[in-house]
This record gives C-alpha cells, sequence and structure tokens, in this order.
C-alpha cells in the first residue's frame, strides 16, 4: 500500500525502512498500552524485526530485481528544460511540488535545467546546463548575466493573469508569442514561465 500511495508518503526514508519504523513503533506502543503483554515477546518481536530489515537490505543490494519489487525508481520529471507531465502524473506530482524542489535548490528558470530526477526518497536531484553554471562561468573569468527569476505565466494550459499584469504583460502579448512557435492556444501548454528579459520559455503537453 505505501508502494501504491507513492513516494511522496514516505519523505526521506527508503520505503521498506519506513514500514520497518512503523512496526517497531507498533510494538513499542502495544507494549505501552498493555502492560499485560509479557515483555519478553515484545522484545522478541523487536529482535527479529531488526533482523528482517537486515536480511532485506543485503537482497537489496544483491539484487536489482529485488530492489524493483520493494522501492520506487528514479524517474526524469524535466529534460532539456521542458517538463514531461506524463512523469509526473505517474508519480502524482504537481507543477508546485516541483517548482518549489527547484527553488530550495535555487534555480528559478526551468531553462537553466537540464534533467531533474525524483529520487526514490522522494527529493529533486538536478544536472544543470553547463552554460547556466556560475562557476564554469566564474572559471572562464566572466561574469554570469542572468535574466532574474522567470515567473510562471501559464499552469496546466490556465493563464496566470496576475503575474502577466505584475510583469507588464498583456495576454495579446503571450498569444503573439505563443503563435510565433507555432502553438494556437495556452491550452496546449503545460508549463510557461516569462524571465526578467521577457524572454518566455514554454514545456508544451507531450501526451504521445
Amino acid at each position: 500500500m505505501a508502494l501504491f500511495m507513492g513516494r511522496r508518503l514516505v519523505g526521506e526514508l527508503p520505503v521498506f525502512d519506513f514500514l520497518i519504523i512503523l512496526a517497531l513503533g507498533s510494538l513499542v506502543g502495544a507494549d505501552i498500552a498493555e502492560p499485560d503483554i509479557n515483555h519478553w515477546y515484545v522484545a522478541f518481536a523487536i529482535v527479529v524485526v531488526g533482523i528482517l530489515q537486515r536480511i532485506v537490505a543485503g537482497l537489496t543490494l544483491q539484487s536489482q530485481r529485488f530492489k524493483k519489487l520493494i522501492t520506487f525508481a528514479p524517474v526524469i520529471v524535466i529534460k532539456d528544460g521542458v517538463f514531461l507531465e506524463k512523469n509526473l502524473r505517474k508519480i502524482n506530482y504537481s507543477l508546485e511540488n516541483i517548482l518549489e524542489f527547484l527553488r530550495g535548490e535555487g534555480i528559478f528558470n526551468i531553462s537553466d535545467v537540464d534533467i531533474a530526477i525524483i529520487e526514490a526518497n522522494g527529493r529533486l536531484s538536478v544536472y544543470k546546463k553547463p552554460q547556466k553554471n556560475p562557476a564554469t562561468l566564474q572559471e572562464l573569468g566572466v561574469a554570469p548575466l542572468g535574466a532574474g527569476i522567470a515567473h510562471p505565466v501559464i499552469i496546466e494550459g490556465k493563464i496566470i493573469r496576475q503575474t502577466l499584469n505584475d510583469l507588464h504583460l498583456t495576454e495579446e502579448w503571450l498569444a503573439a508569442q505563443l503563435n510565433a512557435r507555432g502553438i494556437p492556444t495556452a491550452q496546449a501548454i503545460f508549463f510557461s514561465s516569462v524571465d526578467g528579459n521577457n524572454q518566455i520559455h514554454i514545456s508544451p503537453y507531450n501526451r504521445s
């Protein structure tokens, strides 16, 4: 059931370790709630659970097939600056979840991302495009020229009018930008953002 409910449920822990903690908590809780239970039985059960965890950990290291049965596989959610919305829906993550993770990594423009992966523990791993890496630019002695924060203007086909107003842009301007790229309507866009230089980034639906 934990595997079915998804990696967001377990947070930082591998699925099996999460279940082991629940089992240990239940055992200790039962011992506290029911004083009449023989403490040796509870202690024996705790030892068995501990041994089971070590056995499963060893099998996980030895067999990739077994590992796939009890844990999540990494899932690519951004590739070359484009959201893979099919993969997002597959793991029940929303755009807001990924954007929050990116901000936590100091990334405010999705076009800077070469690849982003949701790991088995639910965290996001990000590899930025080499030309967007400030360290590389510093090594070359070139000051990075940033365009500022990229603001979402379309999320899942819906135009964020408040963002356009804040950027002093109009829906007509946005429509012109889409038409210039052969996109008829905002409904065809999964995610789009505009940076401080009014450069638009578009991540279309890719359901096929």
